[in-house]
Parts: structure tokens; C-alpha cells; sequence
């Protein structure tokens, strides 16, 4: 994995493209990751080159070419898909009556879904293989959101989706 492009980005970004880049590196069985605003925009992802599909109005739909397996396609795919399970989850909440939502995991046949809320309504979502870990995963995406949780202000959430815009059109951040 490459790391995030974080030239010209505040210390406190910077700090988050670290943590996000050190959670792909250092957890096994963690294939991509995506930090989703409450409105559902991506805000960071672990790679890269993710983000340029996720840029581009109306990624996340094939493309006729080449078969597209899900979030492994794009990381506007996986911040959809985080998106809605996050959506989905609150509603649940608010009708049962139990809370706010702290985490969702998803075991599927061929890989996992975690989604762990952040801060704000904002949602960090890792896609894992087949064999991954759950409680691994688990267990470092706290540590992630215990690191960043407190970093990602309402400031901190626009700097990194100016720089997302800002890439998309070749403006300096």
C-alpha cells in the first residue's frame, strides 16, 4: 500500500493519513479502509489510488469492463457501502431504543465488513478477507478511532475533503 498523499495538509491530517496508513500495514487480513463523513462523503481512504474513483460523480457502478468485485473496486464503493450500514444500524437503534451504535461486523464467504463510529456521525469502515481476524480488526480499529476520534473536527473533516476535491481538479490544497 502506498500512503496517502498528505503534502500541504495540516499536522493533525497528516497525523490521521498515518494512523490510517499504519492500520493497513501493520493489521493482517485488513484490505482497504475508508473514513466516511455523517453525510456519507469519503474522507480518507488507505489507498490512494481509491480516491480517484471516489472523486469522479458516479463511481461505484461497473463499468462494462472487467468484472467488479464490491469494495475491493473503489473506495467510493466501500464508502457506500459503509454509508448505509451506518445509516441502516442507527435506525435500528433509534427503534429499539438501546443506544447509539458503537460497532457492526458483517462475516460474509469470501470477507468482512467492520464499521465503527468515530466522532460526529462519522464512520470508520475496513474491509477484511476471508481469514482475517474479527476481534483483531476489532480491537485495532478502537485503537484508530481512540487515536482519531478526537482529531476529526468539524475543521479537520473539511481539510480532508477539500484535499479530495482539490486532487479531483489539479488545484494546489
Amino acid at each position: 500500500m502506498t500512503a496517502p498523499s498528505s503534502v500541504g495538509l495540516s499536522s493533525e491530517a497528516r497525523n490521521l493519513h498515518w494512523l490510517l496508513s499504519n492500520l493497513v500495514e501493520e493489521v493482517p487480513g485488513i484490505l482497504s479502509v475508508a473514513v466516511v463523513s455523517s453525510d456519507g462523503l469519503l474522507l480518507l481512504s488507505s489507498d490512494d489510488s481509491r480516491n480517484d474513483e471516489a472523486r469522479v460523480a458516479g463511481t461505484g457502478t461497473g463499468t462494462g469492463t472487467g468484472k467488479r468485485t464490491g469494495p475491493r473496486g473503489s473506495a467510493a464503493d466501500l464508502a457506500t457501502v459503509v454509508s448505509g450500514i451506518g445509516s441502516l444500524t442507527v435506525g435500528a437503534s433509534k427503534l429499539m431504543d438501546y443506544g447509539p451504535v458503537k460497532h457492526t461486523m458483517v462475516a460474509m464467504d469470501e470477507g468482512s465488513l467492520f464499521v465503527m463510529s468515530v466522532s460526529d456521525g462519522s464512520l470508520l469502515g475496513v474491509h477484511g478477507s476471508a481469514d482475517c481476524d474479527m476481534g483483531v480488526i476489532a480491537y485495532h480499529m478502537a485503537l484508530f478511532v481512540g487515536r482519531a476520534g478526537h482529531v476529526l473536527t468539524p475543521e479537520l473533516r473539511s481539510e480532508l475533503r477539500q484535499s479530495l476535491e482539490n486532487e479531483s481538479t489539479g488545484s494546489p490544497r
